[in-house]
């Protein structure tokens, strides 16, 4: 049994509902002079949040590093194994944050899907309306019948400890 619908056509733009002009869009390599800083201006919070799940994003990450990144998260995108959203500004001159949507790791759902903003968003407006509007998208978008939003539903530590899918 495939993870998505054959016919299935992930949206490629999505306004963000209160979010000030920001938009989702499928990352590419082409966001890499943009991602890079991002993620390294909020590396120390990223880590604590997937360090321990995903190894991500380390003290050492080269930009080369994380284009090549970049450029498997789009090659996925195209396969339709996983999505990785950016987060881009009204003006689309900078990176805010990313939604991650994946095949299930672990038992119990049929997508995890998890987000995150750059430090100075933290607890601001974006990050609210990522909040309200991320599992409503995915509930009228995606074809997910037991998604589940770690950091959100459950924390990161919690699902860790879920059994694997086998």
């Amino acid at each position: 049994m495939s993870w998505l619908p054959r016919d299935f056509v992930h949206p490629s733009h999505v306004d963000i509902p209160g979010g000030a002009g920001h938009r989702l869009r499928p990352i590419s390599g082409a966001d890499a002079p943009l991602d890079y800083p991002t993620v390294m201006g909020s590396r120390e919070r990223l880590w604590s949040i997937f360090g321990p799940a995903w190894g991500w994003p380390s003290a050492t990450m080269t930009y080369e590093a994380n284009l090549a990144d970049l450029e498997r998260h789009a090659a996925e995108i195209e396969a339709h194994e996983s999505f990785n959203y950016t987060i881009e500004n009204a003006e689309r001159t900078a990176l805010r944050g990313c939604v991650y949507i994946d095949p299930p790791e672990k038992e119990g759902a049929d997508a995890e899907i998890s987000w995150w903003v750059v430090d100075d968003e933290v607890g601001g407006p974006l990050e609210r309306a990522l909040d309200a509007f991320v599992p409503r998208w995915i509930a009228e978008d995606w074809p997910f019948e037991r998604p589940r939003f770690i950091g959100r539903d459950l924390t990161w530590e919690e699902w860790l400890k879920l059994p694997d899918l086998a």
